[in-house]
């Protein structure tokens, strides 16, 4: 990891694009999934909050191994989100 701004950066692409497809498949099921598709669209904003919390933290010793948690964290959250969004089909 380069630095604190390609984590931000990473954290707001990966939580965009799994909003995007939340909202994408809520329209290509003509609304079947509305309240499933606005709750993973809600644990992403969360997340994305949390997440960017956790990088703006300055209180922590080991800087480099808390971002690498952090990246971690958004790979595993992130992967989670994308299988709620799968099952939605």
């Amino acid at each position: 990891m380069a630095n604190v701004r390609d984590l931000k950066k990473d954290i707001n692409y990966v939580l965009g694009d799994i909003i995007e497809a939340a909202y994408i498949s809520n329209y290509a099921n003509s609304g079947k999934n509305a309240e499933k598709s606005e709750a993973i669209v809600e644990e992403a904003i969360n997340t994305f909050d949390e997440l960017i919390a956790k990088v703006n933290d300055r209180s922590v010793e080991n800087k480099k191994a808390h971002f690498k948690a952090v990246n971690a964290e958004l790979e595993t959250r992130g992967h989670a989100l994308i299988e709620k969004i799968n099952a939605l089909v």
